[in-house]
């Protein structure tokens, strides 16, 4: 039981690292650079973005860990696999856009995002309901931040 506990902390832990570091490498250009940018009427307030991806993370972390209990198989390795990808571009986005202003490469970084969220979501189905369902809000924002992304790209 204390095994299963350790393992749901480290799952979670995983994504909220990886959020973590990409703030920690982008925080300045968020101060500095990103206020300065034409952005669309529906731009959330700054102050918006750190509790909702904490939750995001949190639900990430939370599926992994549930896909995770599941027995070794091809398919969930390539679940896992599939996690792996999607947190990788998850993770550049931030540094693509923030830190190098690169708005356009980090637009097409979040569509290989949306789309392989989609596949890991439609991969984990094959192992849990409740793990691929979980990830449905992380799949509604980064759809809403690629329309952000490219109307800024756009508009800049």
């Amino acid at each position: 039981m204390r095994n299963n506990w350790l393992i749901a902390a480290c799952c979670i832990a995983l994504p909220m690292a990886t959020g973590a570091i990409a703030a920690y490498v982008t925080i300045q250009n968020v101060q500095f650079w990103y206020p300065v940018l034409r952005k669309p009427i529906f731009t959330p307030p700054n102050a918006v973005f750190a509790p909702v991806w904490t939750i995001l993370y949190v639900l990430m972390g939370i599926s992994l860990y549930l896909v995770l209990r599941e027995p070794p198989s091809p398919k969930r390795r390539l679940a896992l696999v599939l996690f792996g990808i999607q947190l990788f571009f998850n993770f550049w986005w931030s540094i693509l856009f923030f830190r190098f202003h690169s708005i356009g490469i980090a637009l097409l970084d979040i569509i290989l995002l949306w789309l392989f969220i989609i596949l890991m979501i439609r991969q984990f189905y094959r192992l849990s309901n409740k793990a691929a369902n979980l990830q449905w809000p992380y799949l509604a924002w980064v759809s809403f931040a690629s329309v952000l992304n490219f109307s800024i790209w756009y508009l800049n």
